[in-house]
């Protein structure tokens, strides 16, 4: 019997409540040896070493690409390259993607173990695909300067290969391009002017975030989306929770110049909008067992409270008043929270006769 692999506090949390159906006489001496025989405290987590490891290869190798490129030969090569025709570059990284992609498919399936050593050679074909992208931009430019094309066929194409391979790292990316899009589409439509009706961009990505979130639930059910239902998710809340923030710091003002001539003070209402929004997907979390949506919710709440502390009153309050109420503040939350754990676990209870 293959036994079950946990951490430290996971077998604590299993011992005590095996040990506790014991001893209310729930199961007896056998089966509670058999439970704890069935599952072991994990050595060392070679898998999170196995990771880290890939990205430093990944970095080590970026740096060594930069410090061959100084070389003087590569220079002059790479001064060759530039006269090569741009549909000959967008050919040849496709067929490098193509490559990457068929070793990485073909080792995932001969070699399901390998994990990040088959994402590493995805990620590979996904910088050709995007290099090919680009070159193809360059190769069809009629000098209208609407770049966010590219980035929207980079959605197709991205959101495709992560399909047909069931990639969600590819995936990643097809969300990425999703926004890049979005922005720079917004941009272009205006002219790369400050609003696009009547929002800047933070105020954008806040709508587009929160379209991306509610799209989750609409999507939650489609067999198709399943692979990549909580990736999606999670990225929808970082859009949304990093324009919030962004929009609590600057409104909805276009341009650094004129926020550095107002008044913090008079964009403080975007910072209750802010926190309100995540204070609701706190509670959402907790009451419907949402762990992401709660994660978020208290991560950027606390984002929320230090950012405008800073603003506002750094240099007004004295630090030890302020760190006491904030610690009170969470205590008495800390409370109300242990109260209502406290009242459902009565009420779970079985009633004694």
């Amino acid at each position: 019997m293959n036994k079950l692999n946990l951490d430290k506090q996971e077998s604590e949390f299993l011992n005590k409540a095996v040990t506790h159906w014991e001893e209310e006489h729930l199961i007896d001496a056998e089966v509670a040896q058999n439970l704890r025989n069935s599952y072991e405290v994990k050595g060392f987590d070679w898998m999170r070493l196995a990771k880290y490891s890939f990205w430093i290869a990944l970095i080590c190798g970026a740096i060594a690409v930069g410090s061959l490129i100084i070389n003087d030969v590569v220079i002059n090569w790479l001064k060759n390259l530039y006269y090569t025709p741009d549909v000959v570059i967008s050919i040849l990284s496709a067929v490098m993607a193509a490559v990457s992609f068929f070793f990485g498919r073909r080792w995932e399936k001969k070699y399901p173990e390998k994990i990040f050593s088959n994402e590493a050679i995805i990620f590979t074909g996904v910088l050709f695909t995007a290099c090919c992208i680009a070159f193809l931009g360059k190769t069809l430019d009629n000098g209208s300067g609407h770049f966010s094309l590219l980035f929207l066929l980079s959605v197709f194409v991205y959101g495709f290969l992560a399909w047909r391979m069931d990639s969600r790292l590819i995936w990643l990316f097809a969300l990425v391009s999703l926004g890049s899009w979005f922005g720079t589409e917004t941009g272009y439509q205006t002219r790369w002017s400050y609003y696009f009706l009547g929002m800047n961009y933070p105020l954008r990505f806040v709508l587009f975030g929160l379209v991306l979130v509610l799209s989750c639930f609409v999507l939650k059910k489609q067999k198709w989306m399943e692979r990549f239902w909580e990736l999606t998710y999670v990225v929808g809340l970082l859009y949304l929770f990093m324009s919030l923030w962004l929009l609590s710091i600057f409104g909805n003002l276009g341009s650094i110049d004129h926020w550095w001539h107002i008044r913090q003070i008079s964009l403080f209402y975007w910072g209750i909008i802010s926190a309100v929004v995540a204070g609701c997907f706190l509670l959402y979390g907790l009451k419907t067992r949402d762990v992401i949506a709660r994660e978020f919710g208290i991560t950027f709440l606390l984002i929320f409270i230090y950012t405008k502390y800073f603003e506002y009153f750094w240099d007004h309050t004295n630090k030890t008043l302020f760190f006491a109420i904030l610690g009170a503040s969470f205590w008495l939350i800390g409370r109300k929270a242990e109260r209502i754990w406290n009242f459902k676990s009565r009420r779970n209870q079985p009633q004694e006769a």
